[in-house]
């Protein structure tokens, strides 16, 4: 928690007025996007709405950057510089911070992940990079940006899509909806035949439930049932940090009632030993 309000630290929260003691006008093509920006596109719509806010008010709240050499790095901003560039600003207000790269990154990624129009695909991708570059779990990746962790888990899911279908959510051709029912389901194949229906004939999220749930009943591998087939996301990365811990394939089997069987699968009886033992460390 200490680290995290660390990075929050870099970033002014006060109007311009508010912190204009510690704010420096710079020139525009002194400043470069930091290159630990995860973004890769920006709302043309939603960008030219902020060109005109700054034609008519002006930066109300300052760029943040850190000095590299004789330029100027962003830290958090790029949105209001690009408007500012479009605008025809020569200067913008910019408050300098000292921060190091893994600081940016963190802030890059977390700041995105708070933005109302990040794309489902974005946020995944930025949850996997939280996960591996700072080697944090779900329940912290949530805790730092204001989620739940069984939406970190759900958004995190899109990753195992085929990439046809992962391509299909960035363009918009469906929404983050269908890309959950559509990772719900045991194989490629079964994802990418629905997909195809999916687009073609404009399904909404809940007809594609339906169509899922059809599919299950005919293509669920033999002595598989339903339920089995497709986990609640909280016992699917249960089911998965399982695995990883032992090495072995094992299943979580949740009854009607509430409980359940763990079944731990093991080739011979030197690696049963070695699964108890990795159990009972």
């Amino acid at each position: 928690m200490e680290r995290h309000r660390g990075i929050r630290s870099l970033i002014p929260t006060g109007t311009l007025a508010e912190t204009e003691e510690l704010v420096q006008e710079l020139p525009v093509e002194r400043l470069s996007p930091s290159p630990f920006q995860p973004r890769t596109e920006m709302d043309e719509g939603s960008l030219a709405e902020l060109v005109e806010s700054v034609k008519t008010h002006g930066i109300l709240q300052p760029l943040v950057a850190r000095r590299v050499g004789s330029e100027y790095q962003l830290i958090a901003g790029e949105r209001r510089l690009q408007a500012a560039k479009r605008a025809g600003l020569e200067r913008v207000p910019v408050l300098l911070r000292e921060a190091s790269d893994r600081e940016m990154l963190e802030l890059a990624l977390v700041e995105n992940l708070q933005r109302e129009d990040i794309s489902p695909m974005e946020a995944a991708e930025a949850y996997r990079r939280l996960m591996s570059e700072f080697e944090l779990t779900q329940e912290q990746v949530a805790a730092r940006v204001g989620k739940s962790r069984p939406a970190v888990a759900n958004a995190l899911r899109l990753l195992n899509l085929p990439e046809a279908i992962r391509l299909s959510l960035r363009r918009g051709e469906i929404d983050e909806g269908h890309g959950k029912v559509l990772a719900g389901l045991p194989n490629e194949r079964l994802a990418l035949r629905l997909w195809r229906r999916v687009v073609r004939k404009g399904m909404s999220v809940r007809e594609t439930e339906a169509a899922a749930a059809k599919l299950m009943g005919r293509d669920v591998p033999r002595g598989t049932s339903r339920r089995e087939a497709v986990l609640d996301p909280n016992l699917q990365e249960l089911q998965d940090r399982l695995r990883q811990r032992l090495g072995s394939q094992a299943k979580l089997r949740p009854s009607r009632r509430g409980g359940g069987v763990i079944e731990i699968e093991y080739a011979d009886d030197e690696d049963l030993d070695r699964v108890f033992w990795t159990i009972m460390a």
